[in-house]
């Protein structure tokens, strides 16, 4: 049967149970005949008007164990999905494996992300930024003409291979946790 809002259910019952007919209720609910009429029959057979439990896998791990996952990976952002897999406690199921552990941080708005790789500036080095900025602060178009800026290089701080990542949310690239 399609998904029919609780409400919708229990008001096409009430009109049934008042004497309408089922196409009429179908058009007031805004569904299809069949719908009304497997409505009617379920009602008969169980005398409720709730969805039956569906088949399917069962779940691999249970709402704790997703709430261990997810307060893990909020505590140390670089944590491997492997070892979460391997540490998460539990006595419904002995293990569970590293993509179940994406699966869930996925479905809580945590996405495995490249880190955003900064340099870390000392005092000295906010010092020496300052200084520079104030002696050039001065120049004039022709003067900066003469520089040639060959400063292309990669700072890798930690962890700059490339495979290390962060787990984060949206809109959290800066933040203090994921560099």
């Amino acid at each position: 049967m399609p998904r029919v809002p609780a409400h919708l259910r229990e008001s096409a019952l009430g009109m049934l149970q008042g004497g309408m007919r089922t196409a009429d209720v179908a058009r007031d609910i805004n569904c299809n005949v069949r719908t009304v009429r497997c409505l009617r029959r379920r009602y008969r057979e169980t005398e409720r008007t709730a969805d039956r439990p569906r088949s399917g896998r069962p779940r691999v791990t249970t709402p704790a164990q997703v709430r261990y996952i997810r307060t893990s990976h909020l505590r140390d952002r670089y944590r491997m999905a492997t070892t979460t897999a391997r540490d998460t406690p539990g006595n419904h199921n002995p293990s569970i494996s590293a993509q179940t552990v994406r699966n869930k941080l996925r479905e809580v708005g945590l996405r495995a992300c490249r880190p955003v790789v900064s340099q870390v500036l000392s005092r000295h080095h906010r010092q020496q930024r300052h200084l520079w900025t104030q002696t050039h602060s001065c120049w004039t178009r022709q003067d900066w003409q003469k520089v040639l800026f060959t400063d292309e290089l990669r700072f890798y701080l930690t962890r700059g291979d490339g495979r290390i990542r962060v787990y984060r949310r949206r809109n959290e690239h800066y933040t203090e946790a994921c560099t």
